[in-house]
Parts: structure tokens; sequence; C-alpha cells
């Protein structure tokens, strides 16, 4: 890890140190890995001694060495468990923060490689807006076409709290700031000087002194606050830079077309929300979150405001302003004699005035400046958008267009955007708190003493039935459990935050766990309670929010397309959805189907379930709009979402995306305006090219292929159940071989890991199932079936092998499953993951299982690579075998420092430090492979 003897701008330069299998475009690479390496490994030498990063480099050469198939793990593994507590503790440090370094540096270099991508005028890049007006201009399409598909289009990320986000925020700043001053080493052609090198070696000691760990759990309000910082390190410049563009390049193409009224890119939210087995969403906590969301929303426009109007300093001795702008400015009551002949500058002084007022109204308080006259408060974004646009005109009419093109538009789009509210919070609990709670409330109210004994048409007789009274069912003072009280006063606190906020602040309510009418029947009638349902004089319901139901099991995908039927054929549900623009959201869950059936089957019952609901909403006339709840995992939905998108089925996106952002993704992606843009714009490109685009290309061969995988998904999900659900001891061999039980342990998120007390691998949730074989390097989830159902397939015949041979060439979903799998083949090390089975204690069910995760590894490395015709994993992916050969060696020590930990601790040292270990071991192993749940 020490390099002290490499000069420091020697390793900047082409010419420098290098491997000569290494790509050139990757010595900058390199060189940064290396010069941060040589930083870290002094300050290591000055804080913790010689001795210690004596240790730390033996282990380092060592696992390179490992790396290089130049010795097997032995020696490592038997240096590293021979270390005290304390000695272990430094070396699981210093590998943890290179892991840190080490992403920082591939970050950067991503940067560094698009900057001289675009310099080099090379064509557009795959998922950039640019790449995806190409293929638009060379598709040849219609202005209504166009318009037709791309009517209410919406792309929205939702970010969600992580129950494995590893990551303290303190840390994320040291982290960027080493980042920018690599970037300020790039900027000056790597010239260092001893500024720089000081201010370099003072980051990398603070991030050696700063904690890896927090004392205590997250809380609630510090997710929140955690999700909010995102909008000012980017989304506040880049989403509005994004619709922008959009509409820009739409207009410009099809000038005839009304595209895009209103923005296409925006922003939701589940953090305050999803109360779905997080006692800790409560009434408060939807009040926090929408309170804190508009309150960064108006800090923005407002401070927005005040930059734009020290810009805007024109005399009206020099231009003169509209009529309208000239209206606007009287009305400001800015009596100032220095700003008398400044009439934008009293027009904006106004609009902040008024802007302020609103806060007032919606925070109780400004956040901002306190003006000193008091001006009528803005009832909605609209009427400030208004005066936005009075201001813009005015400029225009006396050559200052330019002006309104710049900080003006970036504000107005803003607005339109973020409005007061930010972001939309989505609802969400399980369908049997709903069920309890309801049959609690028809009991009180004498309507129904056992409403959980009914069967499903006498539940939706009577559900329907309570839609067309106005009276609510309980009064305030209703003597209630403690769930239903905390149901209702929920539910309360969101009609309260719409009403405040408008309906954007609260859009949608999801139904985990969805199997029936009456699952969306019961959400009706408690928003109902509320005042979120109303019912009109033709005693027909209508509701602001959206009941979106969420099918996560691979049994409730295969009858989502029957579900949603019956749901339309409501004529009272179907009165809310017309009510509503004839728009109904469905979720889909990646993580707990995965759980239930396994990789290939979890995939494919995805993409039956969207070709059941995209002719289901064809056939009812209405707009379906997919909600896709990814994980950052493969195992968990994960993957590039460029290519994720695109492989989806025929009509299923439609112009309409919502898609789930976690945990430590959001902070790869979100964390610098460039990295932003870059998957934003994926996003976006994506929808367009979805859309307006012929991608699938199975042509009149998809029933025939759809048969096909049929198939082979009950094979992989008779696979994967033979292993999970059905061998005996298996959920004790996956608690004893993983470090499942710790991570409960490990103070990294609000919400509990299991939805309820069990040791049932289904009362657990999939993200910490699926973090907890990350860590073991086994990556259970993102693979295991698959081989066996390739396999038997084919049975040996060339005939078959060739037809999926040609079915991966053409077919966008199967080619993008086979290479999320390979990346997560790629990250698995059976021989590593050997260590931790030997945590198990009983022989025999140690190699029982083992046994079936080894033979089932390598059919399903032998298959992929038959399928795809490569002749090594990751072929398709230079980028991540460059990532793995850089970063892996990192983890060497990590894992073995993990097992030895976990082997201490089960066999009764539960000292403070041994379990300090662990979590440390877990925090660096996560942040190497970059994701965790």
């Amino acid at each position: 890890m020490s390099e002290a003897s490499v000069d420091v701008a020697d390793l900047r330069q082409p010419g420098g140190p290098a491997q000569p299998d290494d790509r050139e475009d990757d010595a900058p690479l390199r060189a940064d890995m290396r010069l941060l390496g040589s930083v870290l490994g002094e300050v290591i030498e000055e804080q913790a001694g010689p001795d210690v990063l004596a240790l730390v480099e033996a282990a380092r050469v060592e696992a390179f060495r490992i790396r290089r198939s130049e010795v097997d793990r032995t020696g490592l593994a038997e240096q590293l468990a021979g270390l005290d507590e304390r000695s272990a503790n430094h070396v699981i440090r210093a590998f943890s923060h290179f892991s840190l370094l080490a992403n920082l540096a591939e970050d950067v270099h991503h940067e560094r490689r698009r900057r001289h991508h675009r310099r080099e005028g090379s064509p557009p890049q795959k998922g950039s807006l640019a790449h995806a007006f190409d293929l638009l201009d060379d598709a040849g399409l219609d202005a209504a076409t166009v318009a037709r598909e791309l009517q209410g289009a919406l792309v929205t990320p939702v970010v969600t709290a992580h129950p494995t986000e590893v990551r303290r925020r303190t840390v994320s700043q040291v982290q960027r700031q080493v980042g920018d001053l690599i970037r300020q080493l790039d900027r000056s052609g790597g010239d260092v000087d001893p500024a720089w090198s000081g201010q370099l070696r003072r980051a990398v000691l603070t991030l050696w002194q700063t904690a890896l760990l927090r004392l205590s759990r997250l809380r609630l309000s510090d997710e929140i606050d955690e999700a909010l910082r995102y909008y000012e390190l980017s989304l506040f410049s880049v989403v509005p830079a994004i619709n922008t563009e959009l509409r820009t390049e739409l207009r410009r193409r099809w000038p005839d077309a009304d595209l895009l009224p209103t923005p296409m890119l925006v922003t939701g939210s589940w953090i305050g929300g999803d109360r779905d087995g997080n006692p800790f969403v409560t009434a408060d906590a939807v009040r926090r979150a929408t309170t804190c969301q508009a309150e960064t929303a108006l800090r923005h426009h407002l401070a927005e405001l005040v930059a734009l109007a020290d810009e805007l300093s024109m005399s009206a001795r020099l231009v003169t302003p509209t009529p309208a702008l000239q209206e606007l400015a009287d009305a400001a009551r800015d009596d100032s004699p220095f700003r008398a002949d400044e009439p934008y500058r009293r027009a904006l002084r106004g609009v902040y005035r008024r802007l302020a007022a609103t806060a007032v109204r919606v925070l109780g308080q400004v956040p901002g400046p306190l003006p000193d006259v008091e001006l009528p408060a803005y009832d909605t974004p609209e009427e400030l958008i208004a005066d936005l646009d009075t201001v813009a005109a005015s400029l225009r009419s006396h050559g200052a267009g330019a002006l309104a093109d710049d900080r003006l538009t970036r504000l107005r789009e803003a607005v339109e955007v973020f409005g007061f509210h930010l972001c939309g919070l989505d609802m969400r609990q399980n369908s049997s708190v709903h069920e309890e709670v309801l049959a609690e409330l028809l009991a009180w109210a004498g309507v129904c003493p056992d409403y959980l004994a009914l069967d499903e048409a006498a539940r939706q007789e009577l559900l329907t039935g309570e839609l067309r009274l106005r009276r609510p069912l309980v009064g305030a003072h209703a003597e209630l459990s403690e769930l239903a009280r905390g149901e209702l006063d929920l539910l309360q606190a969101a009609a309260d935050q719409i009403r405040l906020l408008g309906p954007r602040a609260i859009p949608n309510y999801v139904i985990s766990m969805c199997g029936s009418v009456s699952d969306v029947l019961e959400v009706a009638v408690l928003l109902k309670e509320v005042g979120l349902v109303g019912v009109g004089a033709d005693g027909r319901p209508s509701s602001p929010i959206m009941i979106a139901p969420l099918f996560e099991t691979i049994d409730d995908l295969q009858a989502a397309g029957t579900t949603l039927a019956a749901m339309l054929d409501e004529p009272l549900y179907r009165s809310m959805v017309d009510g509503r623009d004839g728009t109904q959201e469905v979720m889909l869950g990646y993580s707990d189907s995965n759980k239930d059936g396994g990789y290939l089957a979890a995939n494919w019952a995805l993409y039956r379930a969207e070709l059941d609901l995209v002719e289901v909403a064809r056939a009812q006339g209405v707009r379906l709009r997919l909600f896709h709840g990814r994980g950052g995992t493969v195992g968990r939905g994960g993957g590039p979402s460029y290519e994720a998108i695109r492989a989806q089925p025929p009509g299923s996106v439609a112009g309409q995306l919502r898609i789930t952002e976690q945990g430590e993704v959001i902070a790869a992606k979100y964390a610098e305006p460039d990295l932003a843009r870059r998957n934003l714009e994926a996003l976006v490109a994506a929808t367009l090219e979805s859309t307006l685009l012929s991608l699938e290309g199975l042509d009149g061969d998809a029933e025939d292929v759809y048969a096909l995988f049929d198939d082979l998904a009950a094979r992989a999900r008779g696979a994967y159940a033979a292993l999970v659900h059905e061998t005996p001891g298996f959920v004790e061999w996956f608690r004893a071989a993983t470090p499942v039980r710790e991570l409960a342990e490990l103070n990294i998120g609000s919400r509990p890991p299991s939805r309820k007390a069990g040791d049932k691998i289904t009362d657990l949730r999939a993200i910490p199932w699926v973090f907890s074989w990350s860590q073991t390097r086994i990556m259970l989830p993102g693979w295991y079936g698959t081989g066996s159902a390739l396999e038997s397939w084919v049975d040996g015949d060339p005939d078959r092998l060739a037809r999926l041979q040609e079915l991966h060439g053409r077919w966008p979903f199967f080619r993008t499953v086979l290479s999320n799998m390979g990346m997560v083949l790629a990250k698995t090390d059976l021989d590593l993951a050997r260590r931790y089975a030997s945590l198990v204690p009983d022989a025999a069910l140690r190699d029982l299982v083992f046994d079936q995760i080894v033979a089932e590894h390598e059919r399903t490395c032998r298959m992929l690579l038959a399928v795809t015709g490569d002749d090594r994993l990751l072929a398709d992916n230079p980028a991540l075998t460059r990532s793995i050969r850089n970063r892996f060696p990192y983890l060497e020590p990590l894992h073995h420092l993990q097992v030895e930990m976990l082997r201490r601790r089960r066999g009764g040292d539960d000292g403070e430090l041994t379990r300090r270990n662990i979590q440390l071991t877990i925090n660096g192993v996560a942040t190497a492979l970059r994701n965790s749940g």
C-alpha cells in the first residue's frame, strides 16, 4: 500500500510505472490508486507505527499473489488468524479505507474518460440523451406518433431508505474532498505542489481518524435529512437542466407537436411514508418528511430569487420593460430610492416577499432572509411561475433574452419540477394490516362483527357499499387499538399535508402483498375515513391519491394481470381511476420475488407479469404506469438501469417509469452533479427509446419464446426451491455461514431487518438476505438455479443450445439477464465462501449445502459461457473487469478476518473489540463490493 519511493508526478504520466498488460487510458487510474495508497500508507505508519504498516504491507503483497494465483490462501489465512484483536482492527481499518479510496479513484476516472470521449468528438455514448435522439432521428418518427406516445410522460427515481447503507455521512464528505483534490490535480496537468500534497494528506489523515461505524442506529429523521442532501449536491441543478434539454430537443425536431407541457423528470421518496414493517413511520414522520421536503424546496427557490435580483440590475433609464413587468414591480411595495429605476430588482423583491409568505403559511417560518414587507402568499407554484414568465417576457422584449435563458429559466424549471413540495412522498403498508384495521373499524361501527371471516365476494360487496356512503365509520373519539389508531393518525397526517402542500406532495399509496380486489378497496375505505376519498352526489368515489398494488411473490406476479382486470372491472374503483386521468400504477417487487423463487424465475415472472398487465390495460382502456422496486444488487433487480429499461416487454414503458433508488446506490449515483447527470440521462434516454422504438426483437416468434421461458423458469424455480426451501437444515446453515445475525447489530438503518419475529427465510427481509450472501461472496440470489434450468433444457442437444445462443443475440431481456448474472458470478469466490461454510458446526450439514452450491455454480458458469459464446466471465464488461482487478485484492484480508472474528465470537469471545471488528469487516466488504443489499 505504501509507495513512498515512487515519485508522485511520475505516477501521473502515461510513461510512469505500469503493468505491461494494462490499457494505456487506464494509466491515470492506476496512478491515482497508487498515489492514494502511498498517502494512506504514510498516515498508517505515522499513526499506528511501522510495525502495523509492515503487517498491512505483508497482507497486501500476499493478497496480490493470491489474485495472480501464485499462492493459495492458506498462508494469509493463517497469518491473519494469529492476530490479536487490536492488530486485526488496524488491518481491517487499513483495507477498508483503501477500498473507500479505490472507489473514489474509479469514479473520478469514469468522469475523466467521459470528458476525454467528448473532447475527442466521438459519437454520443449509449445512455446519453444525445445518443437517444440520434436513434429517434434514424427512426423517422412523425410528430403525431411522438406526441401520442409521450403524452403525460413521466420518469421518477424514488429514493428509499436502506437498512444496509453502511457509509457514514462524515466519511462521504471526506471522500468528496479527496475526489475534488484528484480532479484539481487533473486540471493542473499532474503538477503537484506542497500545498496540494498537504491538503491530500490532511484529508486522508481525517479519514483515518474518523470512525467508520456509527455509535447508534440511524433514526428515521436522519434518513430523511440524508436523502435531502442530494438535492443541494446535484438534483437542484441537474433535474431542471435535463427537463430543459428534453423540451428543447423535442420541440426542435417536432415543432408542431404539443410535447411535454409538464416536466418529464421528477423525483420521489419513500422515506417517512413506507410503514410496511417499520414502526418508526408514524403520523409525525409523515409530517416531518413532507415539511422538511417543502423547506428544502422553498429555501432553494428563495435563494435563487435573491441571486437573480442581484443579476438583473437593468435600469429603466436604459431599457423599457413591459407593462406587465412594471405592474409586478409596482406591486412589490418596494420604496427604496436605490432601486427606483431598477424595475426587475423591485419586481423580484416582490416575488420574494410573496414566496416568503408562502413559506410562513407552509412551514411557519422563512428559510432565508426575512422580508421587511408582507405581501399575499402564493397559493400554488403556478402563480409563482406566471410571475417568472412575466420577468422573462419583459427581458426578451428589450433584447435581453440571453439573461432570461440563464438563471431565470433554471429557476422556472425548478419551480415546475419541485413546486413547493420538492418531491412526492409515497405511502406504503402491508395488506394484512389494512385487513386487521378495517375489521376493527367495521366492528366498532356495528357494520360487520367479523370482517376477517368473510370470503372475497362478501368483502367486495361490503366495501363497495361503504364507498357509496359519505359518512365515516368511526369518529375521532372512537376507542381503537394502538394499531388502528396509529394507521388512522398517519392517514390523517397525510390528508393534512396534501391540503397544505397540494396533491403532488403525497401522490401514491402502495399496497404490499396485494393479491385481491378487496385489498385495494380496503385502502380506499381507509382513505375515505380521513377525507382522501370523496363521494360525489352520484355516489361515485374520487381521490387525489393513486392506489397502487404491489405484486411481490412469484405467485402474485403470475396472477397480477387477473388481479388488475378484476380491480378495473369494479365500477366504483374504476371511477376513481378515470378521475385521475385514466392512469393506473402497478408496482413490481424484485426483491421478494427473487427470495421466493430465485433469479431466473423471478426475472421471468416479472416479464410475464408486465406482458399480462399491458394486455389488461389495453383491453380496459387505461394507461398503465409500472413502478419497478429494484434494489442495488442483481439479486434484487439491480444492474445497469439503461439496459434494464430497454429490456422491458413491449408496451410496458409507454412514456412512464418509476423506479426505486436505494441506499449505497443513491450515493453512487447522485453525490456529484456529473454522476447524477449521467444516471438520470440514462433513465430518461432508455424511457424515450423503449417508448418510441421497437426493441424486443422477437417479432412473430414471441409466443414460442415465452413458452420456452415458462419452461426454463419452472426448472430454475424447482432447482432453487430444492436448496432453499426443501433442504433440511438450510436455514441453520445460512445463519451459521453468513453474518446475518451480526448484520442486525450494525447501526446502518432505521428499519428492522425482519418484518416480524421468526426464524424462517420468509420472515427475513430480502435486503439482509442478499446482503448476507454478498458478504460471503456466494452471491446466491443473483444466479442460483439458472445453470440447472439451462442445462436440463439443453440436455446435450446442440440445436437447443443454438436456439438459446440465437435468442441471446437478438433479445435484450435474455441478454441483460445473462449479463447481470455474469457480473454476479465474476464477484463470486467459492474458495473464500468455503471458509465461511467452515463456520457451520454440523459437518454433514455443512457439506450437504455447500456441495450443492458448488455444483450449481460450476453448472451456471459453464452454461453461461456456452450460451454467450464468451471464453470468460465479463467479456462484455471491461470496466468491471478492470474494477475487480484493481480492487478485489484489498477484499482478501477483510474476508479472512471476518471469518476469524465470527469464529471467535461464536466460540464464546463476545468482547467489544471482537464485535467491532466484525462490524468493520461487514462495512469494508460492502464498500469494496460497491453494493450490499
